[in-house]
């Protein structure tokens, strides 16, 4: 028997049961959501301009009529609805701005919506994509550094008698870089989360009442760090929010355990995809911010080009500043995680451990790894399928066939 339709189960698979029993072995339909969701946070790398010597550096390169044609990633059904942009807070004195500096305002990704009847009904409703990109400008990578605990704009308080005693030591707060490039705005540009919030409220209006309507806010690194906030944000801002999930690849811890504890209370769905070689999962923002993105700016970015070597001048040079620090000399500790995490078991085959263990930091936290990881691992699954197969093609055989490519199907 073949694997159930996305539109049977679509609510498991966006987390209404925590993603019970389909992380470990990875359900297939799953394996080919996440990918999916994969593609579309391609699409804001590939869509983003890298050149700092262009004079539309660090805006989308295209437009959203044809934003997925162009960029070579085409998503069946879905229209791209509003460019996003995030804005850091940091004020650069004057002295320290040169040629090279990003600009304040960078766009970061986009929000899409199914709008082909087929696609509807092979999903089994109307999907909202929001897709973030990693760090990619200066001031971005400044933003990561600052790890210092800000409270979560908005929180109440806490109380819940099941909640670990720990978790209500001190009001909900986070990463105060995230934080930072989330609220800010300019006269010119509204923040990020304005721009959520305006475009998720116009497609409550337009969709809600007519079918089943689902949010999806899938991101990388920075873009992971920034989707748990916006999903904290709409579940806070809208009463009749529809099922809210994050998918989200290599991203940092946000908030301290009274986010966690909020965040969980709230209902909002988050599976975070883990590669257990990438440095950037298992540290607060500070540790991870010299690592964002720094594979997508070095492999995309012109190499000849004076502006692209300063970039990548400025991420050595924070990387050698962070690594003075030991994470016990800090308070480092207070962050937690948040959601389920789907880890990518490298110890189940010795080519992957391999794989991985020869690969560089960057190349470990890099979005076409995290990608190829869930693809292809773990291995047995792999196997398992190739005999799932192997065993349909023989079903006109005897029956006695059948039941041994059975028998060995169950041990993979």
């Amino acid at each position: 028997m073949g694997s159930p339709r996305v539109a049977d189960r679509w609510k498991e698979y966006m987390g209404a049961r925590d993603w019970e029993g389909l992380l470990d072995p990875l359900d297939e339909n799953l394996r080919d959501e996440i990918l999916r969701y994969g593609s579309f946070i391609e699409a804001t790398y590939r869509g983003f301009d890298f050149d700092p010597g262009s004079p539309s550096f660090g805006s989308s390169k295209y437009k959203k009529k044809s934003f997925f044609r162009d960029c070579g990633l085409p998503t069946p059904g879905f229209r791209l609805t509003r460019h996003l942009r995030a804005t850091s807070g940091i004020q650069v004195p004057e002295w320290a701005q040169s040629n090279w500096s990003p600009v304040k305002t960078s766009w970061i990704g986009y929000v899409a919506v199914c709008n082909d009847k087929a696609m509807i009904d092979h999903l089994g409703r109307r999907e909202v994509v929001i897709a973030l990109r990693g760090t990619a400008t200066c001031l971005e990578w400044l933003e990561n550094l600052r790890a210092t605990l800000a409270p979560v704009p908005g929180s109440t308080s806490i109380n819940n008698d099941n909640m670990d005693p720990r978790d209500l030591d001190g009001p909900p707060m986070v990463e105060s870089g995230f934080l930072s490039l989330y609220t800010s705005g300019t006269d010119m540009w509204p923040s990020l989360q304005d721009s959520i919030r305006m475009e998720v409220s116009r497609i409550l209006e337009l969709y809600q009442d007519k079918q089943p309507l689902s949010i999806t806010i899938t991101g990388h690194s920075l873009g992971a760090a920034l989707a748990t906030l916006a999903a904290y944000d709409i579940k806070t801002t809208f009463d009749r929010a529809p099922l809210l999930t994050v998918i989200s690849f290599g991203g940092p811890r946000v908030g301290n355990q009274s986010f966690r504890s909020l965040v969980d209370k709230q209902g909002t769905k988050i599976l975070r995809v883990v590669n257990p070689s990438d440095l950037i999962t298992k540290v607060p923002g500070s540790c991870g911010g010299s690592h964002f993105g720094f594979g997508e700016v070095e492999s995309r970015s012109p190499s000849n080009n004076s502006g692209s070597k300063k970039l990548n001048q400025l991420a050595e040079l924070c990387l050698n500043w962070i690594q003075q620090f030991r994470v016990e000399d800090t308070q480092w500790w207070v962050y937690a995680e948040v959601g389920r995490e789907l880890r990518l078991a490298s110890s189940e085959s010795e080519q992957l451990s391999y794989y991985l263990g020869n690969m560089d930091v960057a190349k470990c936290h890099d979005l076409k790894t995290y990608l190829n990881l869930v693809e292809d691992c773990p291995l047995k699954n792999l196997f398992r399928r190739s005999l799932n197969k192997l065993s349909e093609s023989c079903s006109v055989h005897k029956k006695e066939s059948n039941g041994v490519f059975a028998l060995l199907c169950k041990q993979f």
